[in-house]
């Protein structure tokens, strides 16, 4: 029998390409990829279906496949996939930042709770196509390929009925579930948008709601009545067309909130526990617009600064899209890592991928520097702000100039600072009557716009003199701000501070008392604030502060007491007053203050006698406002301390230990000051009475 001569070699390109070398370049079968997909969250699909479709490829194996879909002949699921894959290879989608982004993989996180680099911090397995897909960004760039590629040529996605059937399994479908997804990769693939035919009720009625058109980034200052609020918030603002035209008609505009979902039965230090360290899941809320301003300017009487977001009308749809695809996740909230900002810097990384905002914030987001950050990255346009309704009161109060000695001689003027003063019978407010509109600004802007404000962290390096030592205090705080540091930027009279230490370096050789340690920690801050609201302002709200630090005190109750280091626990209520000349035509109130405690405070310590002590006493001081650079403060503490019956004859059970200080600071830029602290303790059983310092303030 003779062979046809073509046989051979037929035969050898079949062996060549059924050898191992040569599979290896083959694409991956579709049933192997669906093996790796979540069947139950696909619909039902036909593979071999066909479709024209229009895409551009730049390689030239590609461009013959290419040619034939734009000659209009048919492409099965196979043909495009393998289409698709070639370029994903080519481009190395699969580890493009924005991809990955999406997926919450964040190779540059500097957050301290984050998970490992190679792995998305969703732990959601509804969030992913592939089965690998946390662990593995490919995968699940593979898995949504094979399932776009199937809807793409399925016949119900191209079908035009509008069933049931039809409309929920489009619903269902990867166009609808993930479309910031999709987008990106039609971007990306250069896939015809007609093709991506399917119809999505339940996203299309989400977005024709919300219309988004703009994005305004809110800020809503520090609360310290609040203490959930007492860092601050930032929301996005979502403008439709009627809202961009005029930002003061804001019935069509929506709130996009990121908060903390925590149990409301739970009591407030066990809330607060749980949002520090991720037991509570994050939720985002959308809300109109009006009833969230609402909350801030009339309930809680926060000024608020709104900043449009220099972002493109393409990059507010994608947003919106990924929100929509995220909107349902269950994710640990972190009140200090992930929170209300890292949100919002979150989302603007997708589309801004190259400014990487997120991995530029150190180890806490706080939302006044989120809004620095953004300034600097150019990425703020116009601002706006809104006065609270105590703020507008207060601007009436300036405006009918009561002082205090007014009111402490006329009972008319105290009846009309009551009458400006109460909410009900002054109903003055930046919102209209049914609160679907902002009114004209009615004052000028009052000084905290926290673009304006200095550093969150702040360095000292001091020298001093503690009695007959002489010493070099080195200090860091992570934030806030207290009394005395540059003023711009910060609530009035705001005084906040948290996460700070100082150590303390003697110069002597002696070995008697404290000083046998020529190296102490002097002093270490857990939280420390005082709030102000002064009796004869438009504020309301008490006087109140806490503390909880570890702290070194002088023990009076032996003869020569010595300074140990203690934990200590404190609370104060008072009253407090604003006086003097206010900035014409804002609602601030007068510069300077006065203020009167009652103060408790439980410490505890090896080096006190009987191991602890309580104390219950008097602070007052004034703070004094020179001018824009140079603040003064003086306080006197008379606490009565108490540490229990003794039988020896040389020490004291209880007594009496004021202490009076002085503090001025001058700043020499909104990054740099000096200030100088004195201390004098009226007591005769301590080794030193008195302490004074110059040092050396880096915000940073």
């Amino acid at each position: 029998m003779r062979l046809n001569p073509q046989a051979p070699l037929s035969l050898a390109v079949a062996a060549l390409l059924l050898s191992a070398p040569a599979q290896a370049f083959l694409p991956t079968p579709l049933s192997v990829i669906e093996e790796d997909l979540q069947s139950s969250e696909l619909p039902p699909t036909d593979s071999n279906a066909t479709v024209p479709i229009q895409m551009a490829y730049p390689d030239e194996a590609v461009q013959g496949a290419q040619n034939d879909i734009n000659s209009g002949s048919s492409i099965t699921t196979e043909q495009l996939l393998s289409t698709w894959r070639k370029q994903v290879k080519t481009d190395n989608l699969a580890q493009h930042t924005t991809w990955r982004r999406m997926l919450y993989f964040y190779d540059d996180q500097n957050r301290i709770f984050a998970k490992k680099q190679t792995k998305s911090m969703v732990d959601d397995p509804s969030f992913f196509l592939s089965t690998r897909g946390q662990q593995d960004a490919a995968a699940e760039l593979d898995a949504t390929l094979v399932a776009l590629a199937k809807e793409t040529t399925s016949p119900i996605h191209n079908n035009q009925a509008t069933t049931e059937t039809h409309i929920q399994a489009n619903n269902d479908s990867i166009l609808c579930r993930f479309p910031a997804r999709v987008a990106w990769l039609k971007e990306t693939l250069a896939i015809d948008d007609a093709r991506l035919s399917a119809e999505c009720p339940e996203l299309d009625d989400w977005m024709s709601t919300l219309a988004p058109e703009q994005l305004s980034i809110v800020f809503a200052e520090e609360y310290l009545d609040n203490p959930l609020s007492a860092f601050g918030h930032t929301l996005l603002r979502i403008d439709s067309k009627s809202s961009v035209a005029d930002p003061n008609q804001i019935s069509q505009a929506y709130a996009l909130n990121y908060t903390v979902d925590g149990d409301p039965d739970d009591s407030f230090p066990v809330y607060a526990t749980k949002s520090m360290i991720g037991r509570y899941d994050s939720a985002i809320e959308i809300d109109p617009y009006p009833e969230k301003l609402a909350k801030y300017l009339q309930d809680d009487e926060r000024d608020t600064w709104t900043y449009q977001l220099n972002l493109t009308p393409s990059e507010v749809q994608q947003i919106m899209r990924h929100v929509w695809e995220t909107k349902g996740l269950k994710m640990p909230y972190y009140f200090t890592t992930d929170n209300c900002s890292s949100e919002i810097l979150r989302l603007i990384d997708v589309v801004r991928p190259q400014q990487s905002l997120l991995s530029q914030m150190a180890y806490v987001v706080v939302p006044s520097d989120v809004v620095q950050l953004l300034g600097k990255q150019n990425l703020l346009a116009s601002t706006m702000y809104t006065p609270a309704d105590n703020t507008l009161r207060q601007a009436q109060i300036n405006e009918k100039n009561l002082s205090p000695r007014q009111l402490g001689y006329q009972d008319s003027a105290k009846q009309t600072l009551n009458q400006i003063k109460s909410a009900e019978l002054n109903a003055i407010s930046s919102m209209s009557d049914d609160n679907q509109a902002l009114l004209k600004r009615q004052i000028e802007p009052s000084d905290n716009n926290p673009v304006d404000r200095h550093p969150l962290q702040l360095g000292t390096i001091g020298i001093g003199q503690r009695g007959d030592d002489d010493y070099v205090d080195i200090g860091f705080r992570a934030g806030f701000h207290d009394t005395l540091d540059h003023v711009a930027g910060y609530p009035q009279f705001f005084n906040l501070e948290g996460l700070a230490a100082t150590v303390r370096l003697y110069n002597t050789d002696d070995n008697k008392g404290s000083q046998a340690e020529r190296v102490v920690l002097q002093n270490a801050t857990l939280i420390r604030g005082r709030s102000f609201n002064p009796v004869n302002s438009a504020k309301k709200g008490k006087t109140w502060g806490a503390s909880i630090e570890a702290t070194r005190v002088n023990d009076g109750s032996q003869d020569a007491g010595i300074d140990h280091l203690v934990g200590s626990v404190g609370y104060e209520t008072g009253w407090s007053w604003a006086f003097g000349t206010p900035s014409t035509g804002t609602g601030e109130m007068p510069p300077q203050l006065c203020y009167t405690f009652l103060a408790g405070t439980a410490q505890a310590g090896r080096g006190l006698n009987k191991g602890f002590r309580v104390g219950a006493g008097v602070n007052a001081g004034c703070r004094y406002q020179i001018n824009n650079q140079l603040r003064a403060q003086a306080e006197l503490q008379l606490p009565y301390w108490y540490h229990g019956s003794s039988d020896e004859s040389n020490v004291r059970d209880h007594y009496w230990q004021p202490i009076s200080s002085l503090g001025l600071q001058y700043d020499i830029d909104k990054k740099q000051a000096l200030r100088i602290n004195a201390n004098y303790e009226w007591q005769e059983r301590v080794d030193a009475n008195d302490d004074i310092q110059l040092s050396y303030r880096r915000y940073f």
